[in-house]
């Protein structure tokens, strides 16, 4: 068994015995990767498998929404790591296998081939899958966006001219349209809330990301359900609305949430309710840990249990389940950070937005486009959301979130509320 000290960036292990021999990640994304390079880097000279379902070499997925649509990122300009560089991490890499099931007192992982893998620490990194409208399955046309595959399926069809809807306003649906909009598409955007992203940043701020795509000549329509889509010879041609009305469409994209991840671990024993359930260690079970969308962890920071679907929580994530497995027993408490881009607009965001209390602009003006908006949550500064602002203000904000900085001492006498 390998016997790791001390390392460079703090991570202690206990000797013999309490580091691993076989470790297996299941899920070959960002926090899967992010989970096999931290082991090595840490000083793991242990047998690592790294299982993924799809074909490809890990790769990133926010440009999915964004620069493979337009076309000005190919495929291989996605990826992670190269094929030298995933050679030289020393993994046994098994790529377009899907994992079926797992034996937590057999110490195994059941792949759809019927193989199975041994190992004494099971990381799980499967992700999300993307939420389909009901009644969709083999209709031409009907998209969602979470693989490569789907990506240029959609952007094949992408042409001046053509009419797109898209259902679902928030930021996968905001950045399709935006996309769209600039490769000179007709776009319908429908919502069912009242004030897209309200739920998450505010009213007034919810109103001023969403009232970008009017200006850039988006027909979006809130308030409104879809009830079906419509078709013809197999064609999607619209959806049919919850009042009986139509919208005409060549092309549907859905962008209505994901789910994670882990039918595969059904009956398992696993703690399951909206992801794989974790302590604040991420881990899950003895020797079972969790990284990435599918991970649902208990957050000390911020004294709750969350599931992150933003690519810079998969990579930290990964990080900290390979130290915790190697024994570092370091509470995962990130600020949570995500990022968006449309039209002319750079949105930041830090911190846990939904169920604050209150919003102020502390910084330039809705009116503008330009501003930071705080948000409180009892008596501490929550989160901040940042529209067109230097990444450097930005970041001293986050700093006040990751310390519990109280309301009155971040934000002070400002701006009023919004």
């Amino acid at each position: 068994m390998p016997v790791l000290g001390h390392q460079a960036d703090g991570v202690v292990t206990a000797g013999v015995g309490s580091v691993p021999d076989r470790v297996v990640v299941v899920g070959a994304s960002a926090a899967g990767l992010a989970t096999a390079e931290s082991l090595r880097r840490l000083g793991y000279e242990g047998e690592i498998t790294l299982v993924g379902n799809e074909p490809h070499l890990p790769y990133d997925r926010p440009p999915l929404s964004k620069q493979i649509l337009t076309g000005e990122l190919d495929p291989d300009g996605l990826l992670l790591r190269g094929r030298a560089d995933l050679d030289a991490l020393g993994l046994d890499l098994r790529l377009g296998e899907t994992a079926t099931g797992v034996d937590l007192p057999g110490r195994t992982v059941t792949l759809a081939s019927g193989t199975t893998v041994g190992y004494d620490a099971l990381v799980v990194a499967t992700g999300a899958r993307a939420r389909r409208l009901p009644g969709t399955e083999g209709v031409r046309g009907v998209h969602v966006l979470r693989t490569l595959e789907d990506a240029l399926t959609l952007r094949e069809r992408l042409r001046p001219g053509r009419r797109l809807v898209v259902v679902g306003a928030g930021f996968i649906g905001a950045e399709v349209a935006a996309a769209a909009r600039g490769l000179g598409l007709l776009v319908t955007m429908l919502e069912p809330a009242q004030v897209p992203l309200a739920h998450a940043v505010g009213a007034a701020v919810g109103r001023t990301l969403t009232r970008a795509h009017r200006d850039h000549g988006v027909d979006l329509r809130t308030g409104v359900t879809v009830d079906g889509v419509l078709s013809r010879g197999g064609e999607v041609t619209g959806v049919r609305l919850s009042d009986g009305s139509e919208v005409a469409g060549q092309d549907v994209v859905v962008g209505i949430g994901s789910r994670p991840n882990t039918e595969w671990l059904a009956g398992s024993g696993l703690p399951l309710d909206d992801g794989l359930v974790c302590d604040e260690h991420c881990m899950a079970a003895p020797r079972v840990y969790a990284a990435g969308d599918v991970a649902r962890w208990h957050n000390p920071l911020f004294g709750a249990t969350m599931r992150i679907e933003h690519r810079t929580n998969a990579a930290e994530q990964g990080l900290a389940v390979a130290r915790n497995l190697l024994g570092a027993r370091r509470p995962f408490a990130p600020v949570p950070y995500f990022w968006s881009d449309q039209y002319d607009l750079k949105i930041q965001a830090y911190g846990h937005l939904r169920g604050h209390d209150k919003v102020e602009i502390v910084d330039g003006d809705l009116d503008s486009r330009r501003f930071l908006a705080a948000y409180r949550n009892g008596d501490h500064l929550a989160g901040v959301v940042a529209v067109n602002t230097p990444p450097k203000t930005v970041r001293a904000w986050r700093s006040a979130i990751a310390t519990r900085q109280p309301w009155s001492a971040a934000v002070g006498n400002t701006r009023a509320s919004a």
